[in-house]
């Protein structure tokens, strides 16, 4: 049987910027925000060790790995956030995140991502659920992208990051383990 790598890579596909943006799609990419820790906790939690150095497909991360650049990448998010709404459109500092996932860190227990997600995601959730539709229109600069995004943008994009990799465990999970 032949994998398809691309159909591992994106799970639920590549995320698509829609042409409009409009306040009921960032409300609902909120709420699928909201519910990223709680169904990532869900998914994982249940895992052994073993299991949770698997690699979601051949030659990506492990679960831990993945759990970890979550918590990185959101973390990321929040700030990211807080300088748009704070500054007129800064540049962010782009990471490497593959680099990122090999630091020792990445092999940290999961419950120490699954907590920082969880937290992180209580102080990025009340700054959106607290945001304007004028604040969803702040900018910031993405130097790898070599472009403004707004804040609706990247938070319908991180609605889109969680689902991603939910579906990268998920998918692991039904093809390699019985549960």
């Amino acid at each position: 049987m032949q994998i398809d790598l691309e159909s591992l890579k994106y799970p639920i596909g590549k995320f698509s910027i829609p042409q409009e943006i409009n306040f009921e799609m960032i409300k609902k990419a909120v709420t699928r925000i909201a519910d990223f820790p709680i169904n990532i906790f869900i998914l994982a939690s249940p895992l052994t060790p073993a299991q949770l150095d698997a690699p979601y497909r051949p030659g990506g991360w492990t679960v831990r790995q993945l759990l970890h650049h979550c918590a990185d990448s959101h973390g990321q998010a929040l700030f990211r956030f807080k300088h748009a709404l704070t500054e007129e459109n800064p540049s962010i500092k782009p990471y490497d995140e593959g680099s990122w996932a090999n630091l020792p860190d990445a092999a940290l227990p999961a419950a120490y991502a699954l907590d920082m997600l969880r937290l992180v995601h209580a102080k990025w959730l009340h700054l959106l659920q607290n945001m304007s539709p004028a604040d969803f229109e702040r900018t910031y600069y993405h130097p790898e992208k070599q472009r403004s995004q707004t804040l609706a943008e990247v938070t319908l994009m991180y609605a889109w990051h969680g689902e991603h990799h939910l579906a990268h465990i998920s998918g692991l999970i039904q093809r390699n383990f019985d549960r």
